[in-house]
């Protein structure tokens, strides 16, 4: 699987790149203690999963707004369609989804998954960089902290016992999870043997370098048994989105336990499609079909524990509505949001449609956002969790007031 730094950026693009070669393009991370939830009546035991797309998903591509008279025009040759061969799954009678997720259709159908569109960060420019690191930190701009609004979220919550099995330690914590409270696993969970053995190398570069990260690396790579097995090693030819179905089948069962963990956050790399995007069929049709594959995984694993799940998903930013000379998508602004699970209020898409006119696109290029991405997460943190709203808008999200939570998601 590519890295998310297709396009390339300075320096700082290292970084990233590094991680994705170390986890294989698809990582898992959790929170090490237990949080004490108050048990409802009902035996309520709610978790939550967090899925990062990395690198920009095209959310018109994905959800494509058939009904809009100007979509088809603008996404030309990858443009969905309501008929003919690979036809869209019809939402609604204005939206329809990528036929390569027939499970996320399944899981609509069955009113526990929905779509959130014309979603972005605040964030208004179009480095990966950046984009990420506003969505993982929940902070309205770039390069203000070293933490993330998940962790920050899990410092609200009381702790209960360590997690003292069942989570590997990796090379790196991703910033939403990143914080001050002690706290993650981070698991790159069965690897490709060539992402294995480069991560070996590193650990002998490192061994003198940086003992610690060294030490951390060989943990990572030494996971637990809990999330292995023969069902969890890579099959010959196994690239990476074969591994996203295969990092979020350790995940569920980590997650399943009664003692595993109950928040966690997954990253998969790959989705900056400059050139030869695809429509129904395709490269973007490949990732999709890998994120479906996952949510599935995530359902089977869990098994009674998916009845108070919610798994999100979100990107950086989006892509451009007209597709460009090389049959891809350039760097945009408004996307998608995914929900997912049994805790889900779903069967619907949640949209204050801007249109595609001229007129209407955001610099004259982007699906124009509408909805403020702080609002869907700050809906599940309160609905799932019982996270204040008060708290939510300072500690969480800092200096987000006027970003109310969206209601409703979860029930």
């Amino acid at each position: 699987m590519e890295t998310t730094m297709g396009c390339c950026e300075d320096m700082r693009s290292l970084v990233t790149s590094r991680r994705a070669l170390l986890l294989g393009g698809a990582s898992f991370a959790a929170w090490a203690y237990l949080p004490k939830f108050a048990r409802a009546a009902d035996g309520r035991d709610p978790r939550l999963v967090v899925v990062i797309l990395r690198g920009a998903l095209d959310g018109l591509a994905t959800v494509a707004p058939i009904g809009d008279p100007d979509y088809a025009g603008l996404h030309g040759s990858i443009a969905l369609s309501s008929s003919g061969p690979n036809a869209a799954v019809g939402l609604d009678n204005f939206f329809s989804l990528h036929p390569a997720m027939p499970e996320f259709a399944r899981m609509y159908r069955e009113k526990k998954a929905a779509v959130i569109h014309a979603v972005a960060t605040s964030y208004r420019d179009r480095s990966h960089f950046d984009g990420q690191d506003v969505l993982e930190s929940g902070f309205a701009g770039p390069g203000r902290v070293q933490s993330g609004w998940l962790n920050r979220a899990l410092e609200g919550l009381p702790k209960g016992e360590r997690v003292t099995s069942g989570l590997a330690v990796g090379p790196t914590t991703p910033l939403v999870l990143r914080g001050a409270a002690p706290t993650v696993g981070w698991a790159p969970v069965a690897l490709p043997q060539a992402a294995e053995d480069t991560a070996m190398r590193l650990v002998e570069l490192y061994q003198h370098r940086d003992p610690a990260l060294a030490n951390a690396l060989k943990q990572g790579l030494a996971l637990d048994k809990a999330a292995q097995g023969d069902d969890m090693k890579p099959k010959p030819g196994t690239n990476g989105v074969a591994a996203m179905r295969l990092v979020a089948r350790g995940a569920a069962k980590l997650m399943a336990a009664d003692d595993g963990p109950r928040i966690g956050a997954l990253a998969f790399d790959g989705w900056d499609t400059h050139a030869n995007e695809g429509g129904p069929v395709g490269r973007l049709a490949q990732l999709l079909g890998g994120l479906d594959g996952a949510l599935a995984e995530f359902e089977t694993g869990l098994g009674p524990r998916w009845r108070d799940t919610v798994i999100v998903v979100a990107t950086e930013f989006g892509r451009t509505a007209r597709i460009n000379g090389t049959q891809g998508t350039d760097h945009g602004t408004g996307t998608i949001a995914l929900v997912a699970g049994g805790a889900v209020k779903g069967g619907r898409v949640i949209a204050d449609w801007p249109g595609l006119k001229p007129a209407s696109l955001y610099q004259g290029r982007d699906l124009a956002p509408t909805t403020d991405l702080r609002a869907v997460m700050k809906g599940v943190l309160k609905d799932q969790f019982g996270i204040a709203e008060k708290v939510l808008a300072e500690n969480v999200f800092p200096d987000s007031a006027p970003v109310k939570p969206m209601q409703g998601l979860v029930g």
